[in-house]
């Protein structure tokens, strides 16, 4: 059986999913989802809802973006992901972990202030910035967070960057931030990204989803 992706396009912790699934090359059938309405054999196979989820061929779920980008780059790592020149994997680990707790938790609340209550919105995005000097501080001395090629660490936070980013574009643009601008301008630009944010129609039960990753780039992500 071919593995089944469940997926939600724009969907930060599902494109570094799809991020790791196109650079291994590992095939899988894209099944889009809409969040307000999830599919029953999404939730059957993962019943706290969440995207992205993927079903591999033995049956075995797993529903942690994380530990989906590891499944795939464990079966195929042709551009050295988990292995860069400035880092090691723990290294990694414990910078993404930092991202996906203290970045993320201030970031929903920078971008999202009324689902918290009495959340600081400014005061948030300050907080968030703290780690954003962390990738700046790096990124100063070289291309990508762990040397001068792509890495596990540069996928797996450039999403919540990114969405980061567009809250306020003018005020990100304007910060003191030149290398991580320039890092996520050359993320968001590249081919692959093209790719992986390709829109495709949301998965209808009973009929087959999309192969993925696609063969071909496109120009139209937000």
């Amino acid at each position: 059986m071919t593995p089944i992706l469940y997926s939600f396009r724009r969907c930060p912790y599902a494109m570094r999913a799809r991020l790791a699934l196109d650079a291994s090359g590992q095939a899988c059938e894209l099944r889009e989802v809409a969040l307000r309405e999830k599919p029953s054999q999404m939730l059957q196979a993962s019943p706290k809802g969440t995207v992205p989820v993927l079903v591999v061929a033995d049956g075995q779920v797993i529903d942690e973006s994380l530990d989906i980008m590891l499944w795939a780059l464990r079966r195929n790592d042709p551009e050295h992901w988990l292995t860069p020149a400035a880092d090691s994997l723990q290294g990694m680990l414990t910078l993404i972990a930092r991202f996906d707790s203290h970045f993320k938790q201030h970031l929903d609340r920078y971008k999202y202030p009324n689902r918290f209550g009495g959340a600081d919105c400014l005061g948030s995005r300050s907080e968030a910035c703290l780690d954003l000097e962390l990738l700046e501080d790096r990124l100063t001395r070289t291309t990508h967070l762990a040397g001068d090629g792509v890495s596990l660490a540069d996928m797996a936070i450039a999403p919540f960057v990114r969405q980061f980013a567009s809250v306020d574009a003018v005020w990100f643009a304007s910060q003191s931030f030149a290398a991580v601008q320039r890092w996520l301008t050359a993320i968001v630009a590249s081919e692959r990204f093209d790719r992986i944010m390709r829109q495709v129609p949301v998965w209808v039960p009973g009929t087959r989803g999309v192969t993925f990753p696609f063969l071909t780039c496109v120009l139209d992500h937000d």
